[in-house]
């Protein structure tokens, strides 16, 4: 059996969202947000501070582009998923 990583999340009563860190993957963060019933993540480097954000709608659109590949991580999106 393969140990499987929780996600990295942060629930800021002060922010907008929840805050997640940069390096999940498209998909991870497409399950979290359906799990949780959000429409957007705040994104956090190693250090928790933010970096961007993320859109449900957003992510939903890049994964049924043709560069998107189950490894691609949310920092290298930030932009283009907002």
């Amino acid at each position: 059996m393969t140990p499987t990583q929780t996600p990295h999340v942060i629930f800021d009563r002060q922010g907008p969202g929840p805050r997640v860190s940069d390096d999940m993957t498209v998909e991870v963060a497409l399950s979290l947000m359906a799990g949780a019933r959000v429409d957007h993540l705040v994104l956090c480097d190693g250090d928790e501070q933010r970096t961007g954000v993320v859109t449900l709608a957003g992510l939903a659109v890049l994964r049924d582009s043709a560069a998107y590949t189950d490894r691609l991580q949310l920092r290298e999106v930030l932009g283009l998923a907002g």
